[in-house]
């Protein structure tokens, strides 16, 4: 699959609060944009990757209300990295000629239609007890901190790297300063996570357009290829997580790697699914930009910020800039822009690889996808 596919159009709907919208409008305002970035017209579009929030029969409700008629539609719901994972199964359709372009998108007014996804816990198992989502990051962070000495304030480092990368984007929706002192000081959620340290809520919707490698230089726009992706999953429950400190992207990212030809010395920006600070983490731990249990040494004094030697979530994340239920496809955007080197001040200067980390429920799904400029085929 590496270099056979790429992505040849994003957009990316208005965002932030948005009264008004339906899920369906932000996410229609995303596909038209994404087609006019890609020259395309509606009809081009043969196959669909849709999940939308909230929604049920997915994909039939974003061909409807397109008005499309895709020979491939697939709505697979991972949660958060649904978006990285249809990637992986669009360059396969695309690959297999089943189709010819393929859109992948989503679209949620969570904010304005006062939609609280981190309430709800799919299995009764551990609903009975009160669990909320937030909870069980919470765990994985406490087993963090007792294992390896992880401190609030390192966590609270990644809030603040994340808010300075999103001073720097226009559309992120939380620009203001913000210090260490300010997220240790927030409310607490979750001990040991603040307010602070939890993603946004709001609107918005994006839109992807891929598709053969063969065609990818007819665009108006820089492909971004696809060099390599791999999904895991180990359970759904925290209580049945193997090791709270070790995530399937321990798993996915070593797949990744080997059917991208790269390794984590070779990726020049990382766009990695921030619901929590501690995902930023144990994400960096677990694809090998620094060893287990070293991850809160590594981020401290601005590693991953803005002039840091290794940058994370350049958009400002789902901590500071958009967070509208599910993520994912959000960090594709924040890729494809870095390689095509359209990411105003938050550029980062020459960047040839970029590795996108999406994770769903409570660390229950990992899929990792590297993207690539031309040079790296």
């Amino acid at each position: 699959m590496r270099g056979k596919t790429a992505i040849v159009g994003a957009g990316l709907s208005e965002f932030g609060e948005v009264p008004g919208w339906s899920h369906f409008e932000l996410m229609a305002q995303s596909v038209e944009r994404a087609l006019a970035d890609a020259g395309l017209r509606k009809n081009d579009i043969d196959g669909v990757f849709a999940v939308l929030s909230p929604a049920g029969l997915a994909a039939p409700m974003v061909v409807e209300y397109l008005g499309l008629h895709p020979k491939v539609i697939e709505s697979t719901m991972l949660g958060g990295s649904s978006f990285v994972n249809f990637v992986q199964w669009a360059a396969l359709a695309l690959d297999a000629g089943l189709c010819d372009v393929a859109l992948v998108t989503y679209g949620s007014n969570s904010r304005s239609g006062r939609r609280r996804p981190g309430s709800m816990v799919p299995t009764p198992y551990e609903s009975i007890y009160g669990m909320r989502l937030v909870d069980g990051y919470a765990l994985a962070a406490s087993r963090h901190m007792h294992q390896y000495g992880t401190t609030r304030e390192q966590l609270a480092e990644i809030a603040v790297a994340a808010r300075a990368w999103a001073a720097k984007n226009p559309k992120a929706m939380m620009r203001d300063e913000l210090t260490l002192d300010e997220v240790l000081a927030a409310r607490m959620v979750s001990d040991p996570l603040t307010v602070l340290d939890c993603c946004l809520i709001t609107d918005g919707g994006g839109a992807l357009i891929m598709t053969r490698a063969d065609r990818a230089k007819d665009f108006p726009q820089k492909p971004a290829y696809l060099l390599g992706v791999a999904a895991e999953v180990g359970h759904d429950q925290i209580a049945q997580m193997e090791d709270l400190t070790v995530t399937g992207a321990a798993r996915s990212g070593p797949r990744a790697y080997q059917m991208a030809g790269l390794g984590p010395s070779d990726i020049d920006v990382l766009e990695l699914y921030d619901a929590f600070t501690i995902n930023t983490l144990l994400f960096l731990e677990d694809l090998g930009f620094c060893k287990k249990g070293e991850g809160g040494g590594f981020v401290a004094g601005g590693t991953i910020g803005p002039g840091g030697s290794l940058p994370v979530n350049t958009n400002g994340g789902g901590l500071s800039c958009v967070h509208p239920g599910m993520y994912g496809i959000f960090l594709l955007a924040e890729a494809v822009e870095q390689l095509r080197g359209n990411a105003g001040m938050r550029q980062i200067e020459g960047a040839q690889a970029a590795l996108v980390h999406g994770n769903g429920g409570i660390l229950a799904t990992q899929v990792t996808a590297i993207l690539g400029a031309e040079s790296t085929l």
